[in-house]
């Protein structure tokens, strides 16, 4: 047997905040048993690309990735590992032609990795896909930022959007023990803003308690003293109900923001989508959030280009979008994956004509968050520091209404600023997605 003890392991960790849950897991385990983890790519020996297979710009980035590092296999580095959705859902294509990489894993053999290295150090290329138990501690190794963390409480789907592969990659939704997420949660140590995220959070509970336990845990997490604040990501909008509403609303540890993905406003292109309820339906819940919880800040997702969108359907999304000034969105175009209901659909639109919308609603939306935005100029905000801007010259951080990485940010000068801190910081100016101010004793 080799001494793996004497090789660096290094990750590289593609795709959304569930992703990078399982990647801090894997970090976690790679330390518990001892092993040295490496920054940089020339001290590497072992490097695991934990990869998204969610559409197939994703699955692109993935094997791009692998070949682009494979190229130090001529220097330091002596094996890759792929790992996650990529080769979970798609191994059959990928083990034969991919072979830069030496290991694949799936989403359930992280235990298995050092047994698979062993083999791929006698030579053999390892398939070790559906191989592992599934076993996922609480221990984390944190790559946020230390002042924040996400908090993945259940993977999987049963919502079976006919655009989406998750339930295909993923399986069904399994919710994790709230036992084990809070014990998870007190480990993360002293946290600012702790974000919750799993495919769909509002059904949390349902497959092991038999009920929504969703708000239960919002209690029982806000209690732990470690942790300052709690961000919502991914409700799915059937599901908010008023319990969890009034949770939010007084519950002081709670952001009074909410990330929705209605994905379309249009009752055909939803109903095609089989996503839940219609405009209607959706405009009634904005409205109900914005009575319920005054300042509420509503993010959400949509899709454009969708099979069958005529140009009707999407001058009502867009008048959706104008009507909703939500205050932070996210669009993308229609992506034709294969093994999903959509993709048998007639009426696939052009790629140009998908692109061409997309740029519409980006414009229609930026209008939206540029009012929005301005009438905080005057006004001092409660800001959270994520560290310096080089490129500005500037501290950045952000208020409660912009979460990490998805939203905008709050440039600030200051004579100093403690990065996971908060600042009153009076807004001076804004553009589309980022305001820009100062606290209130810097004159420089």
């Amino acid at each position: 047997m080799i001494d793996l003890h004497g090789k660096n392991f290094g990750l590289i960790s593609l795709g959304c905040d569930k992703n990078r849950v399982d990647s801090e897991k894997l970090l976690s385990v790679i330390a518990e048993n001892g092993y040295r983890i490496a920054y940089d790519i020339n001290e590497t020996q072992i490097l695991i690309i934990n990869t998204c297979a969610f559409l197939n710009e994703a699955r692109k980035e993935a094997i791009e990735t692998v070949l682009e590092y494979s190229v130090y296999k001529n220097a330091s580095l002596e094996k890759i590992v792929v790992t996650g959705c990529l080769p979970q859902k798609f191994i059959s294509e990928t083990f034969n032609d991919l072979t830069e990489a030496d290991v694949f894993l799936g989403i359930n053999d992280y235990e298995k990795l050092f047994d698979a290295l062993q083999i791929a150090y006698n030579g053999e290329r390892v398939n070790f896909v559906n191989c592992g138990g599934g076993k996922s501690g609480t221990g984390r190794l944190l790559t946020t930022p230390p002042h924040y963390a996400y908090l993945k409480i259940a993977d999987g789907c049963n919502n079976k959007c006919t655009y989406c592969l998750i339930p295909k990659i993923r399986g069904k939704y399994n919710s994790y023990p709230m036992e084990q997420l809070l014990e998870e949660a007190e480990s993360l140590g002293e946290v600012s803003e702790l974000i919750l995220v799993a495919q769909d959070i509002t059904r949390y509970g349902l497959d092991l308690y038999g009920e929504k336990n969703l708000v239960k845990f919002l209690q029982n997490v806000t209690k732990l003293v470690n942790i300052n604040s709690v961000r919502l990501l991914y409700c799915y909008p059937d599901m908010i109900d008023d319990e969890l509403i009034n949770e939010i609303r007084d519950n002081p540890k709670i952001i009074k923001y909410i990330d929705i993905p209605l994905q379309h406003s249009e009752n055909k292109i939803l109903k095609l989508m089989n996503r839940p309820a219609g405009r209607i339906e959706y405009l009634s819940l904005i409205r109900k959030l914005r009575e319920k919880i005054p300042n509420i800040a509503i993010r959400s997702t949509f899709i454009a280009g969708f099979p069958e969108e005529t140009e009707e359907n999407f001058d009502g999304l867009r008048s959706f979008i104008e009507e909703a000034r939500l205050d932070n969105c996210g669009f993308f175009a229609y992506s034709r994956e294969p093994d999903t209901a959509a993709y048998k659909l007639k009426g696939q639109l052009p790629y140009s004509v998908k692109k061409s919308r997309v740029k519409k609603l980006y414009q229609t939306q930026q209008n939206i968050s540029f009012d929005i935005l301005s009438h905080y100029v005057g006004q001092t905000l409660k800001v959270i520091c994520d560290g310096i801007d080089y490129n500005k010259n500037c501290f950045v951080g952000r208020a409660y209404f912009q979460a990490p990485d998805i939203d905008g940010k709050v440039y600030f000068n200051a004579y100093n600023a403690v990065q996971g801190e908060y600042y009153d910081i009076l807004i001076e100016g804004n553009d589309a997605y980022d305001l820009y101010g100062r606290t209130e004793d810097y004159y420089g």
